[in-house]
């Protein structure tokens, strides 16, 4: 633990790291609260897509399991914590980077929450369909990792089929 928490440090500000058990314990798991959930060693969240490529590499380098997570309303457990493991939490990443009304495209990060794209978009004459349920607190990012729709997927589509491209960070950073 003391060399991951070395290494993590070595490429990341101290406030992106949160080591308190009683703080990680806290994103030992999603609202699927029955689901079985284990103890992070650390909980990151970074800010930049080069602080994620840093703890993935560290995570790599030392044999760590990362868990990513959004804002922690889905209802599978897919954001649930393994023993030992690196909690990757993505919610400061929260920036609408570009909504271009002429091509219907916004660039976000993954931390932005729905409602708040959906509102982004409406103010430009625009209409952002998918609603989960959770859709005021969830996340881009969690909405596309969980295929989460809403009641307007009857009619409009899941989350994916309004992603035309994702920049992503590999294991290997």
């Amino acid at each position: 633990m003391d060399a991951l928490l070395e290494r993590l440090r070595a490429g990341l500000p101290a406030e992106a790291l949160i080591t308190d058990p009683d703080v990680t314990a806290s994103y030992a798991h999603d609202m699927a609260s029955f689901c079985d959930a284990g103890t992070p060693a650390v909980v990151v969240l970074p800010r930049s897509v080069e602080e994620v490529q840093h703890v993935m590499r560290t995570a790599t380098a030392l044999r760590v399991p990362v868990v990513p997570q959004g804002a922690r309303t889905g209802l599978s457990g897919a954001a649930n914590a393994s023993d030992g493991c690196i909690v990757l939490s993505l919610v400061k990443m929260d920036r609408i980077l570009e909504i271009s009304p002429v091509d219907r495209i916004a660039v976000v990060e993954p931390g932005v929450v729905n409602a708040t794209l959906s509102r982004a978009v409406g103010e430009l004459g625009l209409y952002y369909p998918p609603d989960p349920s959770s859709w005021e607190t969830c996340t881009i990012g969690g909405n596309i990792g969980t295929a989460s729709g809403g009641l307007c997927c009857v009619k409009y589509g899941v989350t994916a089929e309004y992603v035309l491209g994702l920049e992503v960070v590999l294991a290997d950073g």
